[in-house]
């Protein structure tokens, strides 16, 4: 019998799968195709203080090994989600959830923290300061360390629960920023983020996406992350969620030998919506053939 628990900011999880933002809605739409109790977790749709359309169409491209996205952030905004969605979330989904905020100045990332920090069944906020696909917010606040400390500051004084401060992989050192948003008082992290990237249609000789630029996200960017996750966990003393290009129980074990605590999957829930099952249900067989008992003493096994 294998041991697939882990602790994550001292929540326990029953395996370390964790559906991405963004790719998972406010979990109810994936839980008509099965029980998503036995995920550890998921981070639900990035929400923001208004409602936002999001970018433009086109916004999503087909890439060799992934795709591209600039959805640009669109949600109900935090009010409808306090009062729609995390009722019908509650009514499917029995685990501590992590709420995804994001947000165009400091004080919205506190403002947005504050209004959901009362809800029930939140157990972490996942501060999103890594979008490459709005103008104005997101990832202007994940390229310098000071930026991210301020927004690290302002959401932990609104909130006792943990934050994970999700990092942008579109910087010079990720580990300088990872350093400040632990000093400032992060609980966690989480990355990496998408890399930004572009296609360009030949017949019309114009960007493919409307956006013109979206993130990166697929099978291509997962030696990406785990790159960053092995400097990251050399350099912070606190838990990392890792992502990217996560397809498989075998690419969970990887991200987690590098220094991860719980993964994220993102991309391939779009691909694959049973994705996330999936890579549950084979833990069992692929920890054997690796001799794996405990996932738990995975994290940070390569160094």
């Amino acid at each position: 019998m294998v041991n697939t628990q882990v602790d994550l900011c001292g929540i326990r999880l029953d395996n370390p799968v964790i559906p991405a933002s963004g790719t998972f809605g406010y979990g109810y739409e994936f839980a008509q195709l099965y029980d998503i109790n036995i995920l550890g977790s998921f981070s639900f749709k990035g929400t923001t203080a208004e409602p936002r359309f999001g970018n433009p169409t086109p916004r999503i491209a087909e890439t060799p090994g992934g795709m591209l996205n600039a959805v640009g952030l669109q949600n109900p905004g935090v009010e409808r989600v306090i009062t729609e969605e995390l009722p019908r979330l509650r009514a499917c989904f029995h685990k501590p959830v992590m709420a995804n905020i994001s947000g165009f100045s400091v004080e919205e990332y506190a403002h947005v923290c504050e209004r959901l920090d009362a809800e029930e069944g939140i157990g972490w906020f996942e501060v999103n300061i890594s979008c490459p696909n709005v103008h104005g917010g997101g990832m202007s606040f994940g390229t310098s360390p000071e930026a991210a400390a301020r927004v690290t500051a302002a959401v932990r004084r609104v909130t006792k629960k943990p934050i994970l401060m999700k990092l942008s992989p579109n910087v010079t050192s990720i580990s300088e920023i990872a350093k400040a948003c632990e000093a400032a008082g992060a609980d966690g992290l989480s990355l990496i983020n998408t890399l930004t990237g572009m296609r360009i249609d030949l017949c019309r000789r114009r960007p493919v996406l409307a956006n013109r630029t979206g993130g990166l996200s697929g099978p291509a960017v997962l030696p990406v992350a785990v790159r960053m996750i092995y400097e990251v966990y050399e350099a912070v003393k606190i838990p990392i969620v890792g992502m990217g290009g996560v397809r498989s129980a075998e690419d969970v074990i990887e991200l987690m030998l590098a220094g991860a605590t719980a993964v994220e999957v993102g991309a391939e829930n779009l691909v694959n919506p049973y994705a996330c099952k999936q890579i549950i249900e084979s833990f069992e067989p692929v920890m054997q053939q690796y001799g794996i008992t405990s996932l738990s003493e995975l994290t940070g096994g390569a160094h």
